[in-house]
């Protein structure tokens, strides 16, 4: 099945329903996953690595953080399990991957605060504390430059974006290209092939 079935607002895979599990931080997650959704079949690896290596929001954090491209809601869940003082939107252009992070957050008791939208439907005024993400690669990289060049100006000032990124599918010319944009980048964590980056505020000099 080509990539785009999970880049689709509406997917045409017929829907077979399961579910996953795992552990962030001490806490056990079981989320319902589907066919037509990223990484249905087990939690991504690089969503992995960016859960246990980049900096976990916690119970002081407060305002409101992003999950882009949030599939059907592991990165969303996490934060805002271990952030209760945040709002998270978790943000995808497929239907199909909302709908699932909507029943995930309902089934966690994080209903209220995970606000589940698609990319047009943000509102515009909105800037972010945080932003993770395990971005789409499989797009292009004029897509991904798009993507992030739309997302990451919506950071507060002193905010931060934790992104992960495969080493094999750009992560070392991704990190070149954001600081040749001004942001600040640094490679906090490698492992099993993936790039760990956080990205914060261009410089003002």
């Amino acid at each position: 099945m080509s990539a785009d079935h999970y880049f689709s607002a509406e997917p045409d895979a017929p829907m077979r329903r399961g579910e996953i599990e795992f552990n962030v931080a001490g806490r056990d997650y079981r989320l319902a996953v589907a066919s037509g959704v990223f990484s249905a079949g087990r939690l991504d690896p690089g969503t992995a690595v960016l859960l246990r290596k980049a900096g976990l929001p916690g119970a002081s954090t407060e305002g409101t953080l992003l999950d882009l491209g949030c599939g059907y809601g592991p990165i969303a869940c996490v934060l805002a399990s271990e952030a209760p003082a945040a709002t998270v939107y978790a943000v995808d252009v497929n239907a199909r991957a909302r709908d699932l992070a909507s029943e995930n957050a309902e089934r966690l008791g994080l209903a209220g605060r995970v606000l589940v939208r698609a990319p047009e439907e943000v509102p515009a005024d909105v800037t972010f504390t945080e932003i993770w993400s395990n971005p789409p690669t499989h797009i292009g990289k004029a897509g991904l430059h798009t993507l992030l060049e739309t997302w990451l100006p919506r950071l507060a000032p002193d905010g931060v974006a934790w992104l992960v990124i495969n080493r094999n599918l750009g992560g070392d010319s991704l990190h070149s290209w954001l600081a040749g944009l001004g942001w600040t980048v640094e490679r906090t964590a490698s492992q099993r092939g993936f790039r760990v980056l956080r990205v914060t505020g261009k410089s003002t000099d």
